[in-house]
């Protein structure tokens, strides 16, 4: 067993109630390797903004727990040598699928988990939701459940089609788990491609794809339900346009790939919502970055000559999000 307060991280349980409070929310960036961890531990010291780093199921399969498990602890010393004497630094399962995978997290010192049970019928998801919980808590590792199917694709999580959550089911809900907090669906969408073509409409003057607006309708009824409550949004990135036209300029064949708009976020940001999860954008912006390097310097071989821009492309990118979408910048308990 690792105790996450051992190697300097934090739960969620103080940062989501100040932020509820506050009005914004906190950055939970998925990553998946040392040059992502850099750029969001640096964007979150020079914003002084706690953040949230998600490691997905996929993300644990391709870079191997225990390194994941080192690079955070490192992540904290990193976030020190940077000049942050209190960095608040939470390592988080993205979209457990089961109680033992949460447990394995857990156990290698996460701390903070999110078990997904709502593909699974109302009870069953009840269920392992509450088991998680049950183990989480005796560590004080805090719990994310979701209640409502997001439709997308991102990593091994997948749907053809939302539903967005129901507001009478989240009192029961939460008092029979006793999630720390809830992942509720609203019109998100997981990865680049979060909407048909049929479901947009066109900008006149750009000829860009518009998505259909966020159900707010229904955030605010789970708000009046669970007056308080911190929420959260999966599937929350903006997939930039700029970084879709350079991919395409330089080889790629991203069609269709539109986002979450950033006046929506914000608004959200505003509300309960405390947590507003990103990774697409951050591949993008990665990805981007790569493809211009390496058609610019086609004689370039060095790694570390392209995923130097890689990293200052999401860097850049982190910080935006932070400070004008989330608006979590200066936001850490102890500066």
């Amino acid at each position: 067993m690792v105790d996450y307060k051992k190697i300097g991280l934090v739960n969620t349980r103080k940062m989501f109630a100040k932020a509820v409070d506050g009005g914004y929310a906190i950055p939970a960036f998925n990553f998946n390797n040392m040059e992502q961890m850099q750029a969001i531990i640096q964007a979150a010291v020079e914003t002084k903004s706690p953040v949230i780093l998600q490691v997905s199921k996929g993300a644990r399969e391709y870079a191997n727990q225990t390194l994941l498990r080192y690079m955070a602890e490192g992540a904290v010393e990193y976030a020190k040598e940077l000049g942050c004497a209190h960095p608040e630094i939470v390592l988080h399962l993205d979209h457990g699928d089961t109680f033992e995978t949460c447990k394995s997290c857990i156990d290698m010192g996460f701390s903070s988990v999110m078990i997904d049970g709502s593909s699974l019928p109302y009870d069953e998801n009840v269920a392992v939701t509450r088991k998680v919980v049950e183990y989480a808590h005796q560590y004080d590792v805090t719990v994310e459940g979701e209640l409502g199917v997001l439709a997308g694709v991102e990593d091994e999580v997948s749907a053809a089609e939302s539903h967005y959550t129901k507001p009478e089911e989240v009192i029961d809900f939460v008092s029979k788990t006793g999630v720390d907090s809830l992942a509720i669906s609203i019109g998100t969408s997981h990865g680049a491609y979060k909407f048909t073509p049929e479901q947009c409409t066109v900008d006149p003057k750009t000829g860009r794809l518009l998505p259909p607006p966020l159900a707010f309708d229904v955030l605010e009824a789970v708000e009046e339900k669970l007056p308080g409550f911190p929420i959260v949004l999966h599937g929350s990135s903006s997939v930039p346009q700029e970084d879709v036209d350079t991919i395409n300029k330089y080889g790629g064949a991203l069609k269709a790939a539109v986002g979450i708009p950033e006046e929506q976020l914000r608004k959200a940001a505003k509300s309960a919502v405390c947590k507003i999860n990103i990774d697409s954008d951050s591949r993008l912006a990665m990805t981007a970055a790569i493809r211009k390097t390496l058609a610019e310097k086609p004689a370039e071989f060095d790694p570390r000559k392209y995923l130097k821009p890689a990293r200052e492309s999401m860097k850049k990118l982190y910080i935006h999000k932070i400070v004008n979408v989330l608006g979590s910048n200066d936001k850490l308990l102890e500066k």
